[in-house]
């Protein structure tokens, strides 16, 4: 079984920076990619960022310049950098693990459906 734990999450005014953190725990396998989702109210789940255990990481394109994924590998946890917030970057974030099977080009395409494990999420919340 595997525990997913998103932390760093709070209220910042625009322009403001945040980081949040994603550790994990249980059997996870020595390859694996972990992914960064959101979810605004009333708008689907879509994806941010993802990284692999190599290191390679992936973004949606919206999301390229002001956010930056990372991970410490030792510790089995991730970040998302989170720079120049927007009001519309207000929702709460997720933190998820590729499904068993999933390989480099699903954790490239950072689509919800294909991870299977996820945290409960942080909230973050953007003012104007």
């Amino acid at each position: 079984q595997v525990q997913v734990v998103e932390s760093g999450g709070g209220s910042v005014q625009a322009g403001g920076s945040l980081t949040l953190s994603c550790a994990v725990s249980g059997h996870i396998y020595s390859s694996f990619c972990m992914g960064w989702f959101r979810q605004a109210p009333a708008k689907e789940r879509e994806g941010v960022a993802s990284i692999d255990s190599d290191g390679d990481t992936y973004y949606a394109e919206s999301m390229k310049g002001r956010f930056t994924v990372s991970q410490d590998n030792a510790k089995l946890t991730i970040f998302l950098q989170m720079n120049d917030l927007k009001p519309e970057d207000t929702a709460m974030y997720y933190c998820a693990v590729l499904g068993f099977g999933r390989g480099s080009w699903d954790c490239a395409q950072i689509d919800a459906a294909s991870f299977g494990d996820w945290g409960q999420g942080t909230q973050v919340t953007v003012s104007s």
